[in-house]
């Protein structure tokens, strides 16, 4: 008897097009680079800016799908994910560093979220944390070990408003690593739904020293459009592939 389809209604995916294992870049444009890492890859979805690859890596199956930008199209995504039967969610993204000592093309592997975002308070109260699972924050860490690049651990934050500002004092003072906008949501709903979630995450700016996202000319290479930031987002791309492997492995 054939097995229904079952069809998502955002990510516009099946039974069967998803792995257990999933990265999740924000950029759409970014999935495609991450299926270039795998053994085998091919598109399965695209509908509404998520786009879905799923292939094979080491024997592993592999899928990457965008999340888009912040909280609520990251929880879509990933609950419609964990229906078609993900169970390990790893976040590949950018990050704008907190700390003073931390450069632009820096990597990131956090450990916990501060939730400033309002949709993982629409699933449990704020004192509920949101934090990463320690198995896929362990693999990241050892398939991070032969790394040229300078790796930060710990907690960092998510924010919904990208442009709203605020006084960031107590996060730097907290010893918060740096500001995403994904991965509260991401870590508070994984515990919810009893499966992993990790992150890992090219630093693309300093707030503490007035590097940040901005407006730029022509031609400028600012941002993530650094080369630096760009060689550390390939890096974090091998990482979390590598990771998988480990898990898989284990």
């Amino acid at each position: 008897m054939s097995v229904r389809k079952r069809i998502q209604p955002h990510i516009m995916c099946g039974v069967g097009d998803v792995a257990e294992y999933v990265l999740l870049p924000g950029d759409p444009r970014r999935v495609e680079r991450i299926a270039s890492f795998f053994d085998e890859a091919k598109k399965v979805a695209d509908y509404r800016g998520f786009i879905t690859y799923t292939g094979r890596v080491g024997g592993v199956g592999i899928t990457a799908c965008s999340t888009g930008i912040g909280c609520p199209s990251t929880a879509i995504v990933e609950e419609e994910l964990i229906k078609l039967g993900a169970k390990t969610l790893i976040r590949v993204g950018t990050t704008g560093a907190y700390q003073p000592d931390m450069e632009v093309g820096d990597l990131v592997i956090a450990t916990g979220a501060v939730r400033s975002d309002g949709t993982s308070r629409a699933y449990v109260p704020i004192e509920y944390p949101a934090v990463a699972d320690f198995d896929v924050v362990s693999a990241l860490l050892a398939a991070s070990s032969g790394c040229a690049l300078k790796i930060h651990k710990g907690i960092i934050q998510s924010s919904d408003a990208f442009y709203a500002g605020g006084d960031m004092t107590w996060l730097t003072e907290g010893n918060v690593l740096s500001v995403e906008m994904e991965s509260s949501t991401l870590f508070t709903l994984a515990s919810l739904r009893r499966v992993r979630a990790g992150t890992i995450l090219a630093v693309d700016g300093n707030l503490t020293r007035n590097i940040q996202k901005g407006e730029f000319d022509s031609g400028e290479k600012t941002g993530e459009l650094d080369a630096r930031v760009q060689r550390a987002i390939d890096e974090e791309i091998k990482i979390a592939v590598g990771a998988v492997k480990l898990l898989a492995s284990r």
